[in-house]
């Protein structure tokens, strides 16, 4: 490759809970960041994250960061489709891929091998897959029209529509996407990261290509080593093969705001298979890295719906003297430009009006009064366990950095993240709880028996 290796431009040292030795974090010259996390064993993680997700879709190519995730594994001019995996797999790698709003990665976890062997063959055969995709029509396959019974050959964009289909089937996401409609009119957070058959099914090889070179840029992309490994080794290997055969600069994008919800908004589908209810309700939450109202829901949520010690497990199940629930629970979703909070329940549905009556029910007095001091202490103990998990092996350890590093965008909220939970009380919760969860500001989405 005549393109020179990249240059260390920056380097930083942050220290990390449960980990040994300080995250190294290096900015190479050509954009690219690479992150060294310290994790003793013998297995290493390789990831790379691309900051670039639904959220940089239209209608027009809604699905493509999916597809392209798919795509990407199809070959390159030096090893064709199929070899990265049967190679790295040969040699008890697990490699796999996920897409969602904010980012896309791509990952090995394999045995670092004698010498090391292992590893610098998985960095080659990553950063070829990462850098030159050949993305070849054969692999994509024909336009087809995915109402037709006639697809044609059975090729990738068939096995997406497949997914999709499969996700269509299922009644909690058909719950989730016709809440994500209510919640966001005309922020891209809007749409499915699935996308739609209609656009798999028709978009072209050059549309997926311009989309991959717009957005797999360096500046968008930073690589992920976690496990026992000799940094300076692992700089030289990136440096050999990280080297990005074209300038490729990302767009600045500006994503509409989604205008302030201000009233409550409610919708209720029939599916005919059905014979329970299903219910989720949304509301908008901070962004990331606010990280103290951030770690407030968290606990507001591990207290009001989180396992049967739970609020609402406890009021809404097991005190109930009549049956009107058979599962309760509730989420935050972290996504970069600001979270939504869940609380979701499948109920008996001639008691719909019941359930959605003891749900507002349970919201509004956690936003009323503050939490008990036994239910803090429990909530904190439990994140404090759920946060130490994060680092238990390389592939979790790799995953909450790309997860920091692209939806936070501040990797010190990382470091910072025992301190500020520690600091915070019970009256913050309950301020967080009131600015959050007004049920003024409520979606609701419910799916009921035909």
């Amino acid at each position: 490759m005549n393109v020179p290796p990249p240059e260390i431009k920056t380097r930083d040292n942050i220290k990390f809970p449960y980990v040994d030795r300080p995250v190294e974090i290096y900015k190479l010259d050509n954009g690219h960041t690479l992150i060294i996390a310290h994790k003793p064993g013998k297995l290493v993680n390789i990831s790379t994250w691309v900051k670039t997700g639904s959220i940089n879709e239209d209608d027009s190519i809604t699905g493509i960061s999916h597809f392209l995730e798919h795509l990407m594994f199809k070959g390159t001019p030096d090893h064709p489709a199929g070899e990265f995996d049967r190679t790295l797999e040969s040699k008890g790698a697990v490699v796999n891929a996920a897409t969602w709003k904010d980012y896309t990665f791509y990952y090995v976890t394999l045995p670092k091998g004698e010498n090391n062997e292992n590893l610098k063959q998985a960095v080659e055969l990553h950063a070829d897959m990462m850098l030159n995709p050949l993305l070849p029509d054969d692999e994509i396959g024909p336009v087809f029209d995915p109402e037709s019974s006639e697809v044609g050959e059975k090729r990738e964009r068939f096995v997406v529509i497949e997914e999709i289909r499969m996700r269509d089937d299922n009644n909690w996401t058909k719950t989730f996407d016709e809440l994500n409609s209510l919640m966001y009119r005309v922020h891209p957070y809007k749409r499915d990261v699935i996308g739609t058959a209609e656009v798999i099914a028709t978009v072209s090889r050059e549309t997926i290509m311009n989309y991959y070179k717009s957005w797999y840029t360096p500046e968008n992309m930073f690589t992920i080593i976690a496990g026992e490994v000799d940094s300076e080794e692992v700089i030289g290997l990136i440096r050999k093969n990280f080297r990005f055969p074209d300038e490729r600069k990302s767009a600045e994008l500006h994503y509409e705001q989604e205008p302030e919800q201000t009233e409550p908004r409610y919708i209720e589908n029939t599916r005919k298979e059905l014979n329970t209810g299903f219910i989720m309700s949304g509301f908008h939450g901070p962004k990331p890295k606010g990280l103290k109202e951030n770690i407030c829901l968290d606990i507001v949520s591990t207290v009001l719906g989180e396992g049967k010690s739970s609020r609402m497990y406890q009021n809404l199940i097991e005190k109930q003297k009549e049956p009107v629930f058979n599962v309760t629970g509730t989420a935050q979703y972290e996504f970069r430009e600001g979270n939504i909070f869940l609380v979701q329940a499948n109920f008996i549905p001639e008691k719909k009006e019941k359930a959605l009556e003891l749900l507002k029910a349970e919201i509004r007095k956690i936003t009323e009064e503050p939490v008990q001091e036994h239910e803090l202490k429990k909530a904190k103990k439990r994140l404090k366990a759920g946060f130490a998990n994060d680092s238990e092996t390389v592939s979790d350890l790799g995953e909450v950095i790309g997860h920091f590093m692209t939806v936070y965008e501040d990797i010190t909220c990382y470091s910072n993240y025992l301190d500020v939970l520690n600091s915070i009380t019970a009256d913050d919760i309950l301020q967080a709880a009131k600015k959050y969860l007004d049920l003024n500001k409520i979606s609701i989405s419910v799916l009921m028996p035909a």
